[in-house]
């Protein structure tokens, strides 16, 4: 795998590194979240590893204008900052992981393995398509009867995940595990809200709703 470190403390920034490079992986590092930005956009790699504090721009910033710009990397923050709300912050910032300092390699090696088997593991076809609404995964583009639509990552990933159950119901918990990958319960309305904003951005100029509510149960969508 090739792995961008973006980490301003000298002594975790080469430790980390030198643990990655003899598990084999291409290792670029960084320690100042501007340049860190740099790398991410002028070059691929398969993880991100992003310290949360950092000079320039710091890691929630920087991975929240990678996710704006349409880069999806997987990206996995580091912090020494691991309260709930912080957690929930980061994640629903863009990150796809947390993992809180001071750590185990052993278990941020793992972490990232898990980070770099997603993109291996998806087999599903590039365009989903749910009556006028298709969704293509691979543009990173959503249109509704012809007409683009334009989404937020977070709001693009709650659609794919719908849409790749078209005939089934939705829970909130399904949902927070598989767009937000929680497996706790937040205490926040972040499902509600996001499905909130993507409804008035999926049905303006329409007459129906794009996405049905089943009362007590949860979501699918209709795709009219």
């Amino acid at each position: 795998m090739r792995i961008l470190i973006v980490e301003d403390d000298d002594e975790t920034n080469r430790f980390v590194a030198r643990g990655l490079a003899e598990l084999g992986h291409h290792v670029i590092t960084s320690t100042d979240g501007r340049d860190g930005l740099f790398q991410a956009t002028g070059d691929q790699f398969d993880a991100l590893i992003v310290d949360r504090m950092l000079p320039g721009l710091d890691g929630l910033s920087l991975i929240k204008a990678l996710r704006a710009a349409g880069n999806m990397t997987p990206a996995l923050m580091l912090t020494a900052v691991g309260g709930i709300a912080d957690r929930v912050e980061g994640l629903e910032g863009g990150a796809d992981d947390y993992l809180v300092k001071p750590f185990a390699f052993s278990e941020l090696a793992a972490r990232v393995h898990a980070l770099g088997r997603r993109p291996a593991t998806q087999t599903e076809a590039s365009v989903l398509v749910i009556g006028a609404i298709e969704l293509d995964l691979h543009r990173r583009t959503v249109t509704r009867d012809g007409r683009r639509i334009v989404l937020q990552p977070r709001e693009f990933a709650l659609l794919a995940e719908l849409m790749r159950n078209p005939r089934r119901v939705m829970t909130r918990t399904m949902l927070l595990e598989r767009v937000w990958d929680f497996d706790f319960d937040p205490k926040t309305n972040i499902v509600e809200t996001h499905l909130s904003r993507l409804r008035s951005k999926l049905n303006a100029g329409f007459d129906d709703d794009a996405i049905e509510t089943v009362r007590g149960a949860g979501y699918m969508v209709r795709g009219g």
